[in-house]
């Protein structure tokens, strides 16, 4: 019976024995007897429960706050219908998918992909991402001339997946094709564990998604793909019974988050930048986190805290600078860890530019200076931290620049995602000769700007990494 049905009968129930719909107490028992829809009992009790994995690709905890992708969704539709978001994390899909069957909470978040299969079992939400299924294997597997590069080819290795997941069943297929293939299924896994695993030789293969490798792989520079194991397939939220409501609620305000450039915006936050280094940049850069940052660490993270940034982008703008070379110097005069030039250093009150804690120090001030001299109307933190990267790289007054030509291409001047893509115009005559500050290197600075970005994501994954490995 639905809830109009519900509610005419009992309407005329409370007709005919008197009884107003304005009493209070008419009006509780009525919500008692009478369940909401979905949509309205979440707004009811001002709370959205999620049912959320632990993994870098959908909720886990920064440096210094929550983030993950579908973290960030999450956040912006509950922040959208008014209502306080209420996580509860799990390990694994298994575990989540388990937990959504017992009704737990509202809606479960999990990087779930939406199959056949699974329409059959859950309620889905609408499709935000588009993913495809890769085997991911060693890369010393290369050495040993077995790396795969079909299913064939996974005759003899040592695979594993997780339990309850796409993966399982893709390998099951394989498996109707080719007989002698094995594989093992764990329920104690996570895609990202197994990934580690994998680094780590414990196992030759595994199959994750598109995105889950490719995030994963900044902070395991030894995995590789193999092949595609599927066609393109979308991720959804998984909801509950009832959730009709709910379901055409998502759907209008995901329209309204894609529309207004929202989700351009997260995806290039958390994707934008997952191909920016190879495989041997990115394995130097985790030994120097081991070997070179332990001698610095502390005046990172007092600098920043004297000048209120992140300390994490400040040694990830060294990293970009100098490697953490206290020492270094170059052709054009700039010097030390930070590579301040005599200019900044004397503007920042540093007298000794091959003194990394001085120059540190300088450097984070000269940072903070940046920041400020962003125009107010950026408001958003990370657009005003990449702005002032950007300005670090090739001056505010080209980032001014930007900003106009930004309105008139009928961008938006004050989104980072836009200015990234105008800067490399400034290189265009068309375009700089109307301009206050003219011809400018505009490329430059979006790749500083990037480096740094993902210097900053894998140093906040390798440093959460060694605090779980603390006894």
């Amino acid at each position: 019976m639905n809830n109009f049905i519900k509610y005419f009968l009992v309407a005329i129930l409370f007709f005919f024995i008197g009884y107003s719909f304005q009493d209070k107490y008419t009006a509780s028992f009525i919500k008692e007897i009478l369940p909401f829809s979905k949509l309205e009992e979440i707004k009811d009790k001002k709370q959205l429960h999620a049912i959320v994995v632990n993994s870098p690709t959908v909720y886990y905890y920064g440096h210094s706050k929550k983030e993950g992708f579908e973290y960030e969704l999450l956040k912006a539709y509950a922040d959208d219908i008014g209502v306080e978001l209420n996580l509860k994390v799990v390990s694994t899909i298994s575990e989540a998918l388990k937990l959504s069957k017992t009704g737990f909470g509202d809606i479960t978040s999990a990087a779930i992909t939406r199959t056949v299969e699974r329409e059959n079992e859950y309620i889905f939400g609408p499709s935000y991402y588009q993913v495809q299924q890769q085997v991911i294997c060693s890369r010393k597997l290369f050495k040993k001339g077995k790396f795969p590069s079909d299913l064939e080819d996974l005759i003899g290795l040592s695979i594993m997946v997780g339990e309850s997941t796409s993966y399982e069943r893709s390998l099951i297929d394989a498996k109707l094709k080719n007989p002698d293939i094995k594989y093992e299924v764990s329920a104690e896994f996570s895609s990202s564990q197994l990934l580690e695993l994998v680094s780590k030789d414990k196992i030759d293969c595994t199959i994750a998604d598109s995105n889950i490798f490719s995030i994963n792989q900044r902070y395991y520079p030894s995995l590789s793909f193999a092949f595609s194991i599927s066609e393109r397939e979308s991720l959804s939220w998984v909801l509950r019974d009832d959730s009709d409501t709910l379901i055409n609620d998502m759907y209008r305000w995901l329209n309204t988050y894609i529309q207004n450039g929202d989700m351009a915006k997260l995806k290039d936050k958390y994707y934008g930048h997952i191909n920016i280094f190879d495989y041997y940049n990115t394995v130097v850069f985790h030994k120097r986190i081991k070997a070179r940052l332990p001698k610095y660490k502390k005046y990172f993270i007092a600098a920043a805290k004297k000048n209120d940034i992140s300390w994490i982008y400040l040694a990830a703008q060294s990293y970009q600078e100098s490697h953490w070379n206290s020492k270094a110097r170059s052709y054009t005069g700039v010097r030390g860890i930070m590579m301040l030039t005599r200019t900044t250093a004397k503007t920042v009150g540093v007298k000794n530019r091959l003194n990394a804690k001085e120059n540190i120090f300088g450097g984070a001030k000269y940072m903070a200076k940046m920041i400020k001299d962003v125009p107010l109307d950026v408001e958003n933190k990370d657009d005003r931290m990449k702005f002032a990267l950007a300005a670090y790289n090739v001056g505010m007054g080209h980032i001014h620049d930007a900003r106009v030509l930004a309105k008139r291409l009928h961008k938006n001047p004050n989104s980072w995602l836009d200015i990234r893509e105008i800067l490399p115009l400034l290189t265009q005559k068309k375009y700089y000769r109307t301009l206050k500050y003219g011809y400018a290197r505009g490329a430059e600075p979006v790749k500083y700007v990037d480096g740094i970005s993902e210097y900053a994501n894998i140093l906040t994954q390798a440093l959460k990494k060694q605090e779980e490995n603390l006894p």
